[in-house]
């Protein structure tokens, strides 16, 4: 009679699995664990992808985000875990490469980069996160060894453990320029930014700027908080506080803040529904400075964006437009971005041009109140675009400031006798606010500037006058400027 076949039962000795072994035996000698390796953190991946898509791609990481969380499926704490490591290491590469390059024989510029961004993410987590070292080290070494094999996972588990060696303040201590020395040298080191950067911000904060530049670049660092804006006529700050979880904004009638890792703001009803929109209350509050502003004369009834994209203050402004019996012209250059106006500002009284604002076809001396937003650095907002400090160069200055002038002249042509117009930019840098305004005004003698702290009711510590300068450290906003000026003939 034959022997049975294949996996058939035997006649002597225990059943045995497909290798041979016993069952039940346990694992072969020489193994500590399974044969498969170690399953990737999906977090972590998603981090290290949006640092991927911003080198790669130049991509904005709050417009990259979104799509990075989707297509790795990760929601509530997963999805802010990632977001807070792929922000938090972007915002501090500065500092993460110093420390970096300090722990490896080769200078940065010979490290491939995807294993620099691994590394970044690795120190990133070791030295501004609560995680634990060995869980930092251990999955960005498991990131690079599925990506580019165990060599280059042996190179950053041993550059990630050199890190390792010491806290944040410790490698501050030994890396960063002397304070004494160089107080603002040791300041943007500190707080992760470019110097030319940090000499901005203490020369805009004025004299003895430099004791305060501390505070100004910490808060600059921090996560921060998510400002809404409760839309005119559609929900007022209370209910979108009641419906959201968050708090009123202290300064804002329209503002409501929500904590950090509140989760996709999109998913949010109000927001959802169109009845609520993220928006700084620095960039609510200069809106709201123009339509307090005293003009004279009789008024049209016509109001002005000169540079509107994406839509943020022209839906402020349609809506206060729309309730005080008024109308709002909003321009912009850009056909993606006007497109992203016109949804803004859906069923308000508002008319989108898409035009240069420097040359746009609308009457001069035709308007009671021109809001010009004018494009800038955005080093006021770098807190809310992390990548954009390392981005941003010192000879971007020159040519943005020339913008400004000339669409300062146009919103000044184009605002009638008695009217006001707010020059607003998201910057603090003095080429960009008071050299504009300086080069402007001189041209334009029957200009009067408006004390701008008049409009801003009940904030503390808002300087001289009359011009405004926000500041996250002192008002918890983006660094917005702001002045107002009206045209007396």
């Amino acid at each position: 009679m034959n022997a049975p076949r294949g996996d058939g039962p035997r006649r002597h000795g225990p059943r045995r699995d497909r290798e041979g072994r016993p069952r039940n035996a346990g694992p072969p000698r020489g193994r500590s664990g399974p044969a498969r390796p170690p399953a990737l953190d999906p977090a972590r991946a998603a981090a290290l992808d949006l640092l991927t898509a911003v080198r790669v791609r130049d991509a904005y990481a709050n417009l990259a985000m979104p799509s990075i969380l989707r297509r790795h499926r990760l929601h509530d704490r997963d999805a802010a875990l990632a977001t807070e490591l792929g922000y938090g290491t972007l915002r501090a590469r500065g500092l993460l490469d110093a420390v970096i390059e300090e722990c490896t024989d080769r200078p940065l510029a010979k490290v491939e980069h995807p294993l620099l961004d691994a590394l970044r993410l690795g120190a990133y987590q070791l030295l501004r996160t609560r995680v634990p070292a060995h869980a930092a080290v251990d999955t960005t070494v498991e990131l690079v060894r599925a990506d580019a094999g165990s060599r280059s996972a042996g190179f950053v588990n041993a550059i990630l453990r050199r890190v390792g060696e010491h806290d944040e303040q410790a490698w501050v201590a030994k890396l960063a320029p002397d304070a004494a020395e160089d107080p603002v040298g040791h300041a943007a080191f500190a707080h992760a930014h470019p110097r030319w950067i940090a000499q901005a911000f203490a020369d805009a904060l004025g004299p003895g700027g430099a004791d305060e530049l501390d505070a100004a670049l910490a808060a600059d660092d921090a996560r921060p908080v998510v400002h809404l804006l409760a839309r005119p006529g559609e929900i007022t700050a209370t209910e979108l506080a009641l419906v959201t979880g968050g708090v009123e904004a202290p300064y804002s009638p329209y503002g409501v803040h929500l904590e950090p890792g509140s989760g996709d703001i999109g998913d949010l009803d109000a927001v959802a529904e169109g009845l609520a929109v993220v928006q700084d209350e620095g960039s609510q509050l200069v809106a709201l400075a123009l339509t307090r502003a005293a003009t004279t004369g009789p008024d049209t009834g016509r109001w002005l964006d000169l540079c509107a994209g994406p839509g943020g203050k022209a839906a402020l402004l349609g809506g206060l437009a729309g309730l005080d019996g008024a109308a709002l012209d909003a321009v912009e250059t850009s056909e993606h971005r006007a497109d992203l106006v016109r949804r803004a500002v859906d069923g308000l009284p508002v008319t989108v041009h898409q035009a240069d604002g420097r040359e746009a076809p609308l009457p001069d001396a035709g308007f009671d109140r021109v809001l010009l937003d004018a494009p800038c650095t955005g080093l006021g907002a770098l807190r809310r675009r992390p990548e954009a400090r390392w981005r941003r160069q010192p000879g971007d200055v020159s040519g943005l400031a020339k913008l400004q002038r000339e669409l300062l002249t146009a919103a000044l042509r184009h605002v009638r006798s008695g009217g006001v117009v707010a020059y607003v930019t998201c910057s603090p840098h003095l080429a960009e606010t008071a050299g504009v305004l300086a080069g402007v005004l001189r041209k334009h003698p029957g200009v009067e500037r408006l004390d701008a702290r008049e409009y801003l009711p009940g904030m503390p510590d808002l300087g001289p006058g009359p011009a405004v300068q926000l500041w996250p450290h002192r008002h918890g906003t983006d660094a917005m400027f702001l002045s107002l000026l009206r045209r007396n003939s």
